[in-house]
């Protein structure tokens, strides 16, 4: 019982981690809170400050979703710990502790919490993403079809209901951060 917490914080804290933020501090860039969006995400930073400091947020993004619930996998931990470890590095993405509780949307988080629970949910994800991004050209339109689907994806692939609530909860919280 004890390890779950102990791994289930561990997530919190991996998620609080703000790659935008670090990254463009390291690259000796402005914080990408203070300009365009105000979005602490890859999506803005590309807008500020191009694609080599995007790709950096985004795979730091990834890992920290992908990184906690691997962990949790790894120690074989029951669903109900591995879905809670997800959540609470996804809500630290969205509410992060060492940045005054100001993140970002969660997308990349989440698809990196997705990846580490089932890789094909992971894939069912970025593959949904795609086709509604070829058609719509929007990517908040596509994130927020494919988290939609995700619980879906979630029943036919992994019917355990600790990752399908779990991933109600991320899908609804995402679409809280993008009104």
């Amino acid at each position: 019982m004890l390890i779950n917490i102990a791994v289930i914080i561990t997530g919190y804290l991996f998620g609080s981690v703000a790659s935008a933020i670090v990254v463009c501090r390291l690259a000796g860039l402005g914080d990408p809170r203070a300009g365009g969006s105000g979005n602490p995400g890859a999506t803005n930073v590309l807008r500020l400050y191009g694609k080599k400091a995007a790709a950096a947020t985004l795979a730091g993004d990834v890992l920290k979703g992908l990184l906690p619930v691997l962990l949790a996998v790894w120690l074989k931990l029951p669903h109900l710990a591995v879905a809670l470890t997800g959540l609470a590095a996804f809500a630290g993405h969205l509410y992060p502790v060492f940045f005054g509780f100001r993140g970002g949307k969660g997308v990349a988080t989440f698809i990196g919490v997705l990846f580490g629970t089932y890789w094909l949910l992971g894939m069912a994800f970025v593959i949904t993403w795609a086709l509604v991004a070829a058609v719509s050209r929007y990517s908040s339109l596509s994130a927020l079809t494919a988290a939609a689907l995700v619980p879906v994806y979630t029943w036919l692939l992994l019917p355990e209901i600790a990752y399908i609530a779990g991933f109600v909860v991320m899908a609804a919280l995402l679409y809280w951060r993008h009104r």
